[in-house]
């Protein structure tokens, strides 16, 4: 039996944006960042996303914000997007607090469902920084793959600013059946 927390899931809303870029960022990027473990501060500077960038994940077709609530607080967050054959799952966010709890577990699992239900797709990808060794663990342990696909990271500073040499991205990939 689990302990995580009972949660449930909707879809971000306009009104959403203003709470959820300093979220994400928080999450990310800065000292808040540390008290989990999924911090990107030792790799990165600056944010992650701004309020016009999630704006625009909310109302681009074949895009959306999946919000995780425990109550009414939201708690977590993944963006998600249709592709020709396979959904992407990227940033996704729990609450450095309240990591370990099996919330960004649970906020897997719901996005999975969501685009196999909406869009359906039978496949989910995403990218992970590949100095990120426990975060590609933690994927992997998921069920998800990696591909040995690598992709240079972002040059645009709307994304961080790197702090070391040689960031780039590895495709994962996981089967939803």
């Amino acid at each position: 039996m689990s302990n995580a927390p009972s949660l449930s899931f909707r879809q971000a809303r306009l009104d959403d944006a203003a709470f959820l870029a300093p979220f994400v960022n928080a999450a990310y990027r800065g000292d808040s960042s540390r008290v989990g473990w999924t911090t990107e501060a030792d790799y990165l500077d600056g944010q992650r996303t701004d309020d016009e960038g999630i704006r625009e994940l909310i109302t681009a077709p074949h895009s959306m914000l999946l919000l995780c609530l425990q109550g009414d607080e939201i708690v977590g967050s993944v963006h998600l997007q249709k592709r020709a054959d396979a959904a992407y799952l990227g940033m996704l966010v729990t609450r450095p607090d309240l990591q370990g709890q099996g919330i960004g577990k649970q906020l897997m699992t719901a996005a999975e469902v969501v685009v196999r239900e909406e869009w359906d797709v039978r496949k989910m990808e995403m990218t992970v920084i590949t100095l990120r060794a426990e975060l590609l663990a933690f994927y992997e342990r998921r069920g998800y793959r990696r591909t040995g696909i690598i992709k240079p990271f972002p040059t645009d500073a709307r994304f961080g600013l790197p702090r070391v040499e040689g960031l780039q991205f590895e495709v994962l990939e996981k089967e939803l059946f």
